[in-house]
């Protein structure tokens, strides 16, 4: 009898933890570890896209108000697709890559125009676009009470051939 009672409490707890404990994110799995326990709350918001076309833009600008004349050009990929999570209003994600930078900006979501907006080093912008190419790809955007941010690309798990 007390080995019936025992095995009831031990699953009436586990259920109770499973039920307390915050859902995880989607897509949790493609999270590196958290080692500093930046990501121990439940984010406060998530977005999580799935691509369905990109747009490779490169840009040249000449101000020729100034002296000496500066020129710019940018590098950019627009990525669309659709919003796969409950309450994620995401529509559109600008990637944009640095040759010159140090550090890069932080990702920074915008309600408004419903754009997620992410700066990698030009070095990442080969493996990026043969990602596009070659596979599904998704994004994903949590921001915490904490001030963390996390923002990745990744692709769903694929078979190793």
């Amino acid at each position: 009898m007390s080995l019936l009672i025992r095995t009831c409490a031990a699953l009436v707890l586990t259920l109770s933890l499973s039920v307390a404990a915050a859902p995880a994110p989607l897509h949790s799995q493609f999270l590196p570890p958290d080692e500093l326990a930046l990501r121990a709350e439940s984010p406060e918001q998530q977005q999580l896209l799935q691509v369905t076309e990109y747009s490779v833009v490169v840009g040249n600008q000449r101000q020729s108000s100034q002296q000496p004349i500066p020129v710019t050009s940018s590098l950019m990929i627009r990525l669309k697709g659709k919003a796969l999570n409950k309450g994620a209003t995401i529509g559109q994600v600008i990637l944009s890559f640095d040759a010159e930078s140090k550090s890069l900006k932080k990702p920074v979501f915008d309600d408004k125009s419903k754009t997620l907006t992410l700066s990698y080093p030009v070095t990442q912008y080969r493996v990026i676009v043969d990602l596009l190419r070659n596979d599904t790809v998704y994004v994903q955007y949590l921001s915490y009470a904490n001030g963390h941010i996390w923002a990745d690309l990744h692709t769903g798990a694929v078979r190793s051939k």
